[in-house]
């Protein structure tokens, strides 16, 4: 199995319960990674026979973009688009931190895993 990986997307985004994070926002960083076999786009040099990386970019920054209360939420739209995008995908698991999330302590993050 073969899997393309996107990680590091950097957003500002308005996700989350309090107000403050609804209405200032905050930084977050976005992994994904797409198992499938992209050997056939490899033999033949095809890019529409494998995953677009700029096209999981995007879905990426349209659904960080929405706001919703929970990381979680984002996550699982970005699973379900990027499925729906490639029918080649076998798994695909996509990770979501949330920079300096406003919690008491010095924490550098929080983060939702979700792999399917």
């Amino acid at each position: 199995m073969n899997c393309v990986e996107i990680r590091g997307i950097r957003c500002y985004a308005h996700h989350g319960c309090m107000d403050e994070e609804t209405t200032i926002g905050g930084y977050f960083e976005v992994d994904v990674l797409l198992y499938c076999d992209f050997k056939p786009s490899a033999l033949n040099d095809d890019l529409a026979k494998t995953i677009n990386y700029v096209t999981v970019n995007e879905i990426v920054e349209e659904e960080m973009a929405r706001p919703y209360k929970l990381i979680e939420t984002a996550g699982y739209r970005i699973l379900e688009r990027c499925q729906s995008s490639f029918s080649i995908l076998t798994k695909t698991r996509i990770e979501i931190r949330k920079i300096n999330p406003p919690i008491d302590g010095d924490v550098n993050y929080v983060a939702v895993v979700i792999e399917e």
